[in-house]
């Protein structure tokens, strides 16, 4: 039996959370310049830092952040207080945009919003990013590019819109959580409430209660929070007797709403999700153990020998005894 295509065949079926297992990287820009503010911007960056420890931690490796400084012709930039950062420049290796451009505030606003470098570029790529934001005075530089409010006042979500916080005005530039609001906001859609939370926490002891108004939570989870929880739930239990319908009960959602919700969120129904964690346990032990494949069918939940069979020759087109004997094979083992 050919073997060749074993591996693109496996590859897709044993990934029971695509979006948890492993994570798929959020573009992240700072734009600095010549007096930008440090605090804003490195809270900003900070912000998104934890976000991928926490996320570690929780298991919730939806999402991870890469975050990059950048400026007009790259290199060191000297901030308000004369510290200096690398960034990189701006070249066309970003017209493609980010998922989330922040621009920095600072004393050197009105001479960042005067440099029609930046201003040209602002315009490029604002349409080809998810989330546009100001930190503080940044606003003045987004508004000289004829972006402003009006693009910090959506975020796109594939082909859709949805409302997000607008900023607080100028006066209120100096509030100590002004410049983390749009990065935890985007925090709670990827992660959940509880990570944005625990970021907010983590960099600010004391300042979650005063960031739920912001992050606009009121103590209750989302229905994406309230899937992605099943969804963890499902593969938490997958080797045990476990249906859909107790998911739905995890969820707190009827069974119609939450298979509709589901695919929605995670992009694959329940019972598939759940099929695939399984299939990913019976992987795991047909490689590392020697239990016989009748043993291994009951202790991932797929029943039985004759039922794990069936499922391997429709989902891989393989034996769970010829999986075995590949794998190892290909692990030199």
């Amino acid at each position: 039996m050919p073997y060749a295509s074993l591996e693109p065949a496996v590859m897709g079926w044993l990934q029971p959370a695509p979006r948890s297992t492993q994570a798929e990287i959020r573009r992240i820009a700072i734009l600095l310049y010549e007096g930008f503010s440090l605090l804003g911007a490195g809270i900003v960056a900070e912000v998104f830092h934890v976000a991928n420890e926490l996320a570690v931690l929780k298991a919730r490796n939806d999402w991870n952040y890469d975050v990059r400084f950048l400026s007009v012709e790259g290199g060191n930039v000297a901030c308000s207080s004369s510290v200096r950062v690398w960034t990189d420049g701006l070249d066309a290796r970003h017209y493609g945009g980010f998922d989330a451009l922040f621009v920095a505030g600072g004393k050197g606003a009105d001479n960042a919003a005067g440099d029609e470098r930046i201003v040209e570029w602002l315009r490029r790529v604002h349409s080809k990013t998810t989330v546009v934001k100001s930190i503080a005075e940044g606003r003045k530089v987004l508004d000289a590019a004829g972006i402003g409010h009006a693009a910090e006042s959506q975020i796109r979500i594939g082909h859709s819109m949805m409302n997000a916080v607008r900023e607080e005005q100028a006066s209120e530039a100096g509030d100590r959580y002004e410049s983390m609001k749009g990065a935890l906001l985007m925090i709670k859609r990827d992660l959940g409430v509880d990570v944005a939370r625990g970021v907010a926490e983590r960099l600010m002891p004391g300042s979650a209660s005063k960031l739920v108004p912001l992050l606009g939570d009121s103590g209750t989870a989302s229905a994406g929070d309230k899937i992605r929880a099943a969804a963890r739930w499902l593969q938490d239990n997958c080797e045990r007797p476990i249906s859909v319908v107790d998911a739905a009960q995890v969820a707190a959602m009827s069974e119609r709403n939450f298979l509709r919700r589901f695919k929605i969120e995670m992009g694959i129904t329940p019972s598939d999700y759940l099929l695939q964690a399984r299939l990913a346990v019976t992987c795991t032990l047909l490689t590392d153990s020697e239990l016989p494949v009748d043993k291994i069918a009951r202790r991932s939940g797929m029943g039985n020998g004759d039922r794990l069979a069936k499922i391997f020759r429709k989902r891989l087109l393989i034996s769970p005894t010829e999986y075995r004997m590949q794998s190892r094979r290909d692990a030199g083992v």
